[in-house]
């Protein structure tokens, strides 16, 4: 019996000794950085006076933290929610395509880029200009796929010109035209790089008897010259005017510009005013402000997600591989459908895997940074806030308040035990299986 306690007893030694320098390290860099900010938090910015609750009251009083508390919340529900939908989706899919082993290393790839590096790449893909952003190029396009665009925004007559304003920024003739005249529709403002790029130099059409011919063009000479509302050589046609034959307030003609800048209308537009419709002076349409204030949470989630979905992919890849075959098998041979398959014997099989990456995304997305820091830029940085990048900013900023910041950090410290308490719960549910 000596002996054998004694054996005991060498053993608790020497597991202690193999513990010590783990736990020496732990209780440095886990324990006491959350004892002291636990401490720390009851303190004010200068770390002398007991400032007590007031830290922690705050936090629910100040406008930007509940800004960030709410951002976090939104945070927590959405991104671990569509990234794990995407990968087990991505998941599902994969198993029923020649080339599934490649689109998961497409997927998963995102993962090897650094948080850095993916804030850098989306802040590039969300710029407003859709010839430098990927997002608004593919916006734009699609809008303008549907939806007339602007033929020369931001043009317009001179107040020497026969054509004068119309009220919803269109323009029209100062006086009637008649048939067997000619109509001239002089217009500035219209930069080099919009012109349209078959346009040719302006031309002053011969009168025709029974119609109305005319001219639209752009009244500038480039490096200077010409004379207003006298069509010159080196002027251009404004091609794809639209002009409108009013009369008694009503449309009685329409046409559109040639390249040359001649256009013609019938007998019916005798007597009537010729008006340029607004249509032709609209703004471009320059897509959607995406880091603006009340976009720019959605649009960090969806960089994070463009992230995390391959992971969430492989883990439930790896739970399906998993799954009874002959279970699927069986569920089709007795007239089961592919989405009841899938709702009634996959996606509950796959519970257990669901959930771990479920919960590892949450505790991930409560600790978001980078992202948010390096996207949102400084005009919308406070409506896309959240917890980890307040803590920074009340720690570090230029109002440094180390007695907020410690308060931030243990309450992220008290949302993320819940769902580690869960996952542990879990776990431990498993192994008794």
């Amino acid at each position: 019996m000596a002996s054998a306690s004694k054996v005991t007893g060498t053993r608790r030694s020497v597991a202690v000794g193999f513990l010590l320098p783990a736990l020496v390290l732990l209780g440095a860099l886990v324990v006491y950085p959350i004892g002291y900010s636990v401490y720390r938090s009851f303190f004010d910015s200068s770390g002398d006076s007991f400032a007590g609750l007031d830290n922690y009251v705050e936090l629910f009083t100040d406008d930007t933290i509940l800004t960030a508390v709410k951002n976090n919340a939104i945070w927590v529900v959405l991104a671990p929610t569509v990234a794990t939908a995407l990968g087990l989706i991505f998941a599902v899919l994969t198993e029923r395509i020649r080339w599934g082993t490649a689109f998961k290393l497409i997927v998963f790839m995102p993962m090897a880029i650094s948080m850095l590096a993916a804030g850098i790449i989306f802040r590039l893909v969300y710029e407003q200009d859709p010839d430098r952003g990927v997002a608004n190029a593919v916006w734009v396009g699609v809008h303008d796929t549907f939806a007339e665009s602007s033929v020369f925004p931001r043009a317009r007559p001179l107040p020497v010109h026969p054509l004068e304003a119309a009220g919803g920024g269109a323009y029209i003739t100062k006086s009637p035209v008649r048939t067997g005249e000619i109509a001239r529709l002089p217009l500035i403002g219209v930069a080099p790089a919009q012109m349209p790029k078959d346009a040719r130099p302006a031309l002053e059409p011969t009168p025709r008897d029974g119609r109305i011919t005319g001219t639209a063009w752009l009244d500038f000479t480039r490096g200077g010259g010409g004379k207003p509302n006298v069509v010159d050589a080196k002027e251009l046609g404004l091609k794809g005017l639209r002009v409108e034959a009013v009369k008694d307030g009503k449309v009685v003609a329409s046409t559109t510009v040639a390249a040359d800048g001649t256009f013609g209308l019938p007998a019916a537009a005798d007597g009537s005013l010729l008006r340029l419709p607004a249509s032709n002076f609209r703004e471009q349409y320059n897509g959607v402000e995406w880091l603006g204030p009340s976009l720019v949470t959605p649009a960090v989630i969806g960089s994070y997600v463009w992230m995390w979905a391959g992971f969430a992919m492989v883990l439930i890849a790896a739970g399906l591989a998993s799954v009874p075959r002959e279970l699927l098998e069986a569920a089709r041979v007795d007239g089961a459908n592919e989405w009841q398959v899938f709702r009634r014997i996959t996606v509950p099989l796959l519970a257990p895997v669901l959930a771990v990456v479920l919960v590892t995304l949450m505790i991930n997305v409560l600790k978001v940074f980078d992202l948010v820091f390096i996207i949102a830029p400084g005009s919308s940085q406070d409506d896309a806030n959240v917890l980890a990048l307040q803590l920074y900013r009340s720690s570090f900023g230029t109002d440094a308040d180390l007695g907020v910041g410690s308060a931030i950090a243990v309450l992220l410290l008290l949302l993320v035990i819940p769902v580690m308490a869960f996952n542990i719960r879990r776990m431990r549910r498993e192994a008794r299986r």
